[in-house]
């Protein structure tokens, strides 16, 4: 067998190996683990405010290797380690999605329609399933993820005290 089809097995054995490990790793934190290709660029939504501060998301749509199916995704600014308050767009590292990029997702899924949102941090919290411990991840063509893109808890005393 030549080498390189040696290696390219052994990288797709780790790779499945490690997307199973983050759907274990989901489940654990109660949420609903996805992967697959983002479709759309980023697009920022305005949100309502609390204690001053804009609740708004950033929405991509992917296209789930599980199913085939498009979700739209509405991941929670705040979350994301460049939240800026004063800044009406969409925060680094959110920015950094591309149409083609591969992802993985752990958060919940719409009580209507297609999507998954609670895809962040619970700050700590006991998940659930309508909370889970959620996140974003760009997959590498590697296979390796980056950290979760989701994983500020700067503005959690908003919501737990």
């Amino acid at each position: 067998m030549p080498r390189w089809i040696a290696i390219l097995i052994v990288l797709l054995f780790f790779q499945n190996d490690a997307l199973a490990n983050d759907a274990d790793q989901c489940a654990a934190g109660n949420g609903i683990y996805l992967s697959g290709v983002v479709t759309t660029l980023p697009v920022f939504s305005h949100g309502r405010v609390l204690q001053g501060v804009e609740l708004s998301h950033t929405h991509i749509s992917m296209k789930a290797g599980q199913d085939g199916r498009t979700y739209d995704v509405a991941m929670d600014n705040l979350f994301a380690q460049g939240y800026d308050q004063q800044r009406n767009g969409v925060p680094p590292p959110l920015d950094q999605l591309h149409i083609g990029d591969r992802i993985s997702l752990c958060g919940a899924l719409y009580t209507s329609g297609i999507g998954m949102h609670w895809v962040h941090s619970n700050c700590g919290r006991t998940p659930t399933t309508q909370a889970p411990n959620g996140w974003v991840k760009i997959i590498a063509s590697d296979g390796t993820e980056s950290q979760n893109l989701e994983a500020s808890t700067k503005y959690c005393s908003l919501f737990y005290r």
